[in-house]
């Protein structure tokens, strides 16, 4: 005879570091996510998990039962479907390019993504700097979009695995936000509820990453990766160096033109290489050679095909598609700023959490969510580590409008740059794969 576990039980068999099964997560967690268990009982669970940590079967487990927590976006009618996900940078507008570089390649990208907090940005919020664009697609247009572009892309929604928005919330006031199994478990659910086959990850490591370590980066790797491969998906992961800005626009707007200058094949070398290498891992994951497909991505940028797909799926959501073609027609805030070298030399630390929380600073994210944001200021970097300056030299610009923040950016700003007597040892983005 099976004797049902109660709460405290789970509570109890987590903290003494044995594994759950599939059915007593369901009763947990899901149970919480009707409000049949409360917060203070789920608390206990996630510190037994932060202190015990879970077996890699166990965090897949937790994984699908949030993603079943609520609705499941079914794409097995679209061809080839691929997402696409960074665990969060500075500057990092790859979404931008990558989706209709993938759509020109004839992948079919049907894609949830979210907006900034904190000091990373959303990609929402950057596709909001075209006057009229909307995230907001019935599901049924949605699926109808991605089919005939190749692209759609919509927010998330609170009916997407609720249960993550549920435990994210008290993981953030109870300590246990860094955990492994749990964050790993978050981002694929909503992942594997967005419904692609093909999932290409960019797992940022540093200073102006979640995952300060390439070691923690691996191990958050490896976990989504394995967590995909058990639940019968492709998933990829590239690990890419996030010390400096990706690019040299910070900022939603900035952002935008700095992506259409990319998808013009006039952009900055560290995002255009980015964008190449996790479009060649999503052309490799659907069985193309890795050369070929190196080749074919590549010229997704230099034909002018990836651009057309982004003016036409700017189009498709409502938004101001004349400013793919007139860049410098979007809204960017009027004043500037600099920060200047403050001996010769070569730049060497360009922190990339202090440019993020520059951005913030100035207006550029939130805070909280819902709030308000100017999508006109930013931060452009003039100058990369390594580059000689002159004393006096610029190094950073601000946007900003009226001085709102001008004071704290720059004080951020100047606390994240150095400059050394001789030229640092250049770094590599690509740090590293998963697969």
């Amino acid at each position: 005879m099976t004797t049902t576990l109660t709460i405290p039980d789970l509570i109890r068999k987590k903290r003494d570091g044995a594994e759950h099964t599939r059915a007593e997560l369901e009763q947990l967690v899901l149970g919480y996510t009707r409000g049949d268990v409360p917060d203070y009982q789920v608390s206990a669970w996630l510190m037994a998990v932060y202190l015990r940590g879970m077996t890699p079967q166990e965090t897949a487990d937790l994984t699908l039962v949030m993603a079943a927590s609520g609705d499941q976006m079914d794409l097995a009618g679209l061809p080839r479907t691929v997402d696409k996900h960074s665990t969060g940078g500075v500057g990092d507008k790859t979404s931008l390019i990558l989706t209709p570089m993938l759509a020109a390649l004839g992948l079919t990208v049907a894609k949830m993504s979210g907006r900034g907090l904190a000091h990373t940005g959303g990609t929402i919020d950057k596709l909001e700097s075209f006057p009229g664009w909307s995230p907001d697609l019935p599901e049924e247009r949605f699926l109808a979009q991605a089919r005939d572009l190749g692209l759609a892309l919509i927010g998330q929604t609170k009916d997407l695995a609720p249960a993550d928005g549920k435990l994210y919330a008290l993981r953030d006031v109870t300590a246990t936000v860094d955990c492994l199994p749990l964050i790993a478990s978050s981002i694929m659910s909503k992942k594997l509820a967005s419904g692609a086959h093909t999932v290409v990850l960019d797992v940022k490591v540093g200073a102006g990453a979640f995952m300060r370590t390439l070691e923690d980066g691996q191990a958050l790797a490896r976990a989504m990766v394995d967590i995909g491969t058990r639940a019968g998906r492709q998933v990829r992961a590239v690990l890419t160096d996030m010390d400096t800005p990706l690019g040299h626009m910070a900022g939603n707007s900035l952002e935008v033109q700095e992506a259409i200058r990319t998808l013009r094949g006039e952009g900055p070398e560290d995002l255009t290489e980015l964008c190449v290498a996790l479009a060649v891992e999503a052309l490799v994951a659907h069985g193309e050679d890795e050369a070929a497909a190196e080749a074919r991505a590549r010229a997704a940028l230099q034909d002018g095909s990836a651009l057309a797909k982004f003016r036409a799926f700017v189009a498709a959501q409502g938004g101001d598609a004349s400013l793919v073609d007139h860049p410098e027609r979007l809204d960017v805030a009027p004043d500037r700023a600099d920060v200047v070298a403050p001996a010769s030399g070569f730049v060497g630390r360009l922190d990339a959490l202090a440019v993020g929380r520059a951005v913030l600073a100035l207006g550029g994210g939130r805070e909280r969510k819902g709030e308000a944001i100017d999508h006109g200021v930013g931060v452009e970097v003039l100058k990369k580590p390594g580059e000689a300056v002159a004393a006096g030299e610029p190094v950073l610009r601000l946007f900003h409008r009226g001085g709102r923040g001008l004071d704290a950016a720059r004080a951020l700003l100047e606390g994240g740059l150095s400059v050394t007597g001789t030229a640092p040892q250049p770094q590599p983005l690509l740090l590293g794969r998963v697969n």
